[in-house]
């Protein structure tokens, strides 16, 4: 019989299996990846009596993995707040699926722990760009303003390092950082303690120096749209230069497109900050598109569907 943990390598996915792991020490495989790696399930090849944690990845898009898993007789625990589409009705799958705007996976981990290791959930939600559910968190648990801040910016930068098209791309691969991050118990003994937050805030601040350059190619009524290079620095930067660019104009929607290997655009997509419903919806019309209603993304653009994308961008958010 084995163990899985199967996450994002996100802020939330690893603050998620962070508590988790903190509750109930385990020695399980890792799965994961950069943030737009979701599909985790199809390298899984589970058996009778294996135990699967899936935290932070859509159920929807990882059905069939799902059904395999159940199949052969393995354990499923599953928490998420993207789209998950019907949820299989079956007594070896639990379930704690919510896709409210206002929600993180790690706050719903969160709840499942009652509170017992909270701190982290602090930071995911700052690292998912969710700012006042973050702040609420940190009034909960007896967070002064300069941890709070602290844990904002350790939530970024985990977030951070989870851009790129491959591992390559990143400051350090989702696997090894979420063994890091189970050194520490807290949160700001980690920021203190670990080599890593100084070294995702130098490769942080230095990306986006470079990103303050970009401006936008397109600024309608309703919607922002960025073209980034086709640079290495660029990929790290697209999901919190889309944050950034968000917070700033929180009436509108915005979408941030970069150049992949694979001749294609890969798009961030925010909803108004303001009126954060809608991006997973405009994004699931694509082949590769998915994510929550707050903020989505479409893995492969092809260039020729650029101004189409553009139009009915703007169409949407209008609507």
């Amino acid at each position: 019989m084995m163990d899985y943990d199967v996450f994002n390598g996100d802020a939330d996915g690893l603050c998620a299996l962070q508590q988790l792991r903190l509750a109930e020490p385990c020695g399980a495989t890792l799965v994961t990846g950069v943030k737009r790696d979701i599909r985790l399930l199809d390298r899984v090849r589970a058996e009778a009596g294996d135990v699967l944690t899936v935290l932070d990845v859509s159920l929807d898009s990882n059905r069939k993995g799902l059904e395999r898993a159940l199949e052969a007789g393995a354990r499923v625990c599953w928490f998420d707040h993207h789209f998950a589409g019907d949820i299989p009705a079956h007594a070896n799958l639990e379930a704690h699926i919510d896709t409210a705007p206002e929600v993180c996976t790690s706050a719903l981990v969160d709840r499942h722990l009652g509170g017992r290791f909270r701190r982290w959930a602090v930071v995911a939600a700052f690292g998912d760009n969710l700012p006042a559910l973050g702040r609420r968190l940190a009034l909960e648990c007896g967070l002064d303003e300069a941890q709070t801040a602290a844990a904002a910016r350790l939530g970024e930068l985990l977030n951070y390092n989870a851009y790129g098209e491959s591992i390559a791309d990143l400051h350090f691969d989702p696997a090894a950082l979420a063994l890091r991050l189970r050194e520490a118990a807290d949160p700001f003994a980690f920021i203190r303690d670990s080599d890593v937050f100084a070294r995702l805030s130098v490769g942080h601040d230095e990306d986006m120096a470079r990103a303050a350059r970009i401006r936008p190619e397109r600024i309608g009524a309703h919607g922002i749209v960025l073209l980034l290079p086709d640079e290495t620095w660029a990929r790290r930067v697209s999901g919190p230069l889309a944050n950034e660019w968000a917070r700033a104009h929180p009436d509108r929607a915005l979408a941030v497109l970069s150049p992949n290997t694979r001749g294609n655009l890969t798009v961030s997509v925010r909803a108004p900050v303001a009126r954060p419903q809608g991006a997973d919806t405009l994004c699931r019309g694509y082949p590769s598109g998915g994510g929550r209603k707050a903020a989505a993304g479409i893995n492969d653009l092809p260039p020729a569907e650029y101004e189409r994308f553009c139009a009915a961008f703007e169409a949407h958010f209008a609507a």
